[in-house]
């Protein structure tokens, strides 16, 4: 049988564009994040998310199993809080500070993770371009916003993990439409006070809609696609590259100006993240056709 034709892209790439169009979204979150807040801007995301991600994929509620209805859950509530979580760090912090301490939850599940001793020597080394991409002995860092940044790196551990589960059951972006309208209903208890409260204008659900479209619906399809590809370990520590992204992008959008000593962990973290790649694929689950799937759950019944 020959191959499907998305199979032949290589999963980092994605893994890469999908860390890309992230940043970018909470870099031009930060206006909005000025009018309603952080938490007001994670739920508009989420919600304007959740209604294009159910036009686009047409979730199919007859193919979710009750084995499946945990952990859609967990991935939902994970996703929203992930965002919620790292909006409320970006309001405090840098950009890429906020996303070298985020990094610590996927980099402790790629270094638990790993079969092989070593494959530490990677998150070693995007640990110490971590470190450098910070400079915490250069300025005093916000510990609120520093610990919104660590609750958002547990998160998106959780969140690499649960995602190459659903990523495995669900074709395409099916699972999307299934866990990001529980991410917009997980968020509306904090999201939803901060909009009423918050200086709020006309052009700020426009905004909403567009960076809903870059992240969750672009990127977050982009990570599942990858994780169904690609091991904790090689996914986890690819992710080191992120901070850099988020240096980059606040650079050119934020004009947050990097220093040497961060250009060096940059470096640092790009050499662990292309190393830790390598030899990181896997094959592709079988995903059950709808039919298929509901054959399945009327068996079971």
């Amino acid at each position: 049988m020959p191959r499907r034709a998305g199979t032949r892209i290589p999963p980092w790439s994605m893994a890469i564009a999908a860390m890309l169009a992230v940043q970018l979204s909470n870099a031009v979150s930060v206006p909005v994040i000025h009018q309603v807040g952080p938490a007001g801007t994670a739920w508009l995301r989420m919600c304007f998310g959740a209604v294009f991600l159910v036009i686009i994929g047409r979730p199919a509620l007859r193919s979710v199993r009750r084995t499946d209805a945990a952990g859609l859950l967990a991935l939902g509530v994970v996703t929203g809080f992930m965002t919620t979580f790292f909006l409320a760090a970006v309001a405090r912090i840098p950009l890429g500070t906020a996303v070298a301490i985020e990094f610590l939850g996927p980099l402790t599940v790629a270094t638990v993770t790993s079969k092989q001793r070593k494959a530490l020597i990677w998150p070693l080394l995007a640990f110490a371009g971590v470190v450098l991409l910070t400079e915490p002995w250069h300025e005093r860092i916000d510990l609120v916003g520093a610990g919104f940044a660590a609750a958002a790196g547990a998160c998106w551990g959780l969140y690499n993990v649960l995602t190459q589960h659903i990523g495995g059951r669900f074709s395409g972006i099916s699972g999307l439409s299934l866990t990001i309208p529980i991410a917009a209903l997980a968020t509306l208890p904090v999201g939803l006070p901060q909009v009423i409260s918050g200086d709020f204008t006309w052009w700020v659900l426009p905004a909403a809609a567009g960076i809903a479209l870059v992240t969750p619906v672009i990127a977050f399809g982009l990570e599942m696609l990858a994780l169904r590809r690609m091991t904790h370990t090689a996914f986890g520590t690819l992710l080191s590259i992120e901070p850099a992204f988020g240096i980059l992008i606040g650079l050119l959008v934020l004009a947050q100006t990097p220093t040497p000593l961060q250009l060096a962990g940059i470096a640092l973290v790009v050499i662990a993240g292309a190393f830790a790649q390598r030899g990181g694929r896997r094959d592709p689950e079988p995903v059950a056709t709808a039919d298929q799937q509901v054959e399945t759950t009327e068996e079971i019944r």
